[in-house]
């Protein structure tokens, strides 16, 4: 049996998208290994929001040909899109896919293999109009289910290369979407995670049908007892969106909600499409119907122009939002994009600081949101067991990780939990309810 291996990068996107591409493999026979065995096929699906992104691909694929000389090299994804001629240098590379035509992939391996020909079938973004399906029929867990709904990005922030990777908005038709959440929950998945690369602009393409549209079919659906939305712009978060997703009580009281930066001088350099006042405005309006929601965010540290003054309105920002969690990310040049140009570049030495500083405040703002959850009964969506094999944990619907003493089967189930400790970042619960 023919074998083939994946090495996936980059967002959620990206792994449902690799999911995907396995099934294609798996249909026409392949053998699906572990991404350091030995294989026929080797696919690196690439991210390239990051420099760091570009170098791990390439490490990859010089790994992969060691592991096997003969085998077939194929990267696509982003890096592979914008990037094709410097990826078609390489001669390890086999195939070349950017972010669509990943239907093909079987096809296009098979082909290099038998003609010994380098395939490059990398497309303009421009040309890229359509939402192309990959959906994923045979599910491999059962708990959390990620499903694309939409692709590409119109908005062009500053620093950010993914509307060149990605292309323009193309959503996931609402028919397509439903039938394959009917099948999630079928599967007996309990949480559906809404993902794509900007979902806040899901339906802009469509007509008259938006992301609530979509919110609401799925509410709809039995089996599946959660929603959850992935990475989402502040702005979607309207007064109508609010009143509307209360009454639906299958929406999770979590948002990711990315920030950036606290400071209206650098979200302006960004060319982000709200001020820190409007931000916290987005931010009164979810605790006022959701008092316990999560709020977690991205914070870019080290941005061109970024001096001190700017970095203290983002740390007191982000103390006042008092986020549940916070992902930080030093800024990365990306080529193509106009901040790589600007002027006033941050010193890595002073990024570092930064970042470390942001890092520390936000372990700092999740030590204390956990806290206020101490002594509180929540439901807990059990999904592993912990490296302590005597626990098993899960996740809130404001999405904080619980454990609770083991049992198989409290797997896959949402069970009422009693909070009573709190243990690093993470909380300890007693089972109240099975």
């Amino acid at each position: 049996m023919k074998k083939v291996a994946f090495h996936t990068l980059g967002c959620k996107v990206n792994q449902y998208e690799t999911e995907a591409m396995e099934e294609l493999f798996e249909k026409r026979g392949y053998q699906i290994v572990g991404e350091n065995e030995y294989a026929d096929v080797y696919v690196i699906n690439t991210c390239t929001v990051t420099n760091l992104g570009d170098r791990k691909s390439r490490q990859f694929i010089r790994r992969a040909k060691k592991l096997n000389h003969d085998s077939i090299i194929a990267v696509v994804g982003c890096y592979a899109q914008v990037a094709p001629k410097e990826i078609e240098k390489m001669n390890d590379v086999d195939v070349i896919i950017g972010t669509s035509d990943k239907r093909k992939i079987v096809e296009s391996c098979e082909e290099a293999k038998e003609e010994k020909k380098k395939i490059n079938m990398v497309k303009d973004f421009r040309m890229l109009n359509n939402f192309e399906e990959l959906e994923i029929e045979e599910i491999k867990s059962r708990t959390r289910a990620y499903m694309k709904i939409q692709d590409g990005c119109n908005q062009y922030c500053s620093y950010c290369i993914i509307p060149y990777a990605r292309g323009p908005i193309r959503s996931r038709t609402l028919e397509n979407i439903i039938s394959e959440a009917e099948r999630l929950s079928q599967a007996g998945f309990k949480e559906v995670v809404l993902t794509g690369i900007h979902v806040a602009s899901y339906g802009k393409d469509l007509g008259d049908i938006s992301l609530l549209d979509v919110i609401k079919e799925v509410n709809k659906i039995e089996g599946i007892e959660r929603i959850r939305l992935s990475s989402i712009e502040p702005t979607l978060i309207d007064r109508e969106f609010m009143e509307s997703v209360i009454k639906m009580p299958k929406v999770c009281d979590h948002f990711h909600l990315s920030l950036q930066s606290g400071s209206d001088t650098i979200l302006k350099r960004m060319n982000r499409k709200y001020t820190t006042e409007e931000y916290r405005n987005i931010v009164k309006r979810i605790r006022e119907y959701m008092p316990y929601a999560g709020i977690t965010t991205d914070v870019i540290v080290g941005f061109p122009g970024e001096g001190q003054k700017e970095f203290e309105e983002t740390c007191d920002f982000v103390k006042e939002i008092n986020f549940s969690r916070i992902h930080v990310f030093k800024y990365s040049p990306r080529k193509g994009t106009p901040a790589s140009k600007y002027i006033n570049q941050v010193d890595g030495n002073i990024k570092h600081e930064r970042s470390e500083k942001l890092i520390n405040l936000g372990e700092e703002l999740s030590i204390k949101f956990n806290k206020n959850l101490l002594g509180k009964t929540m439901e807990v969506l059990f999904e592993e067991e912990s490296k302590d094999p005597s626990f098993i944990e899960g996740y809130t619907t404001n999405y904080v990780r619980v454990k609770a003493p083991f049992k198989e089967e409290y797997k896959g189930r949402i069970l009422t939990v009693k909070i009573t400790e709190l243990d690093d970042e993470n909380l300890i619960g007693e089972i109240e309810e099975f």
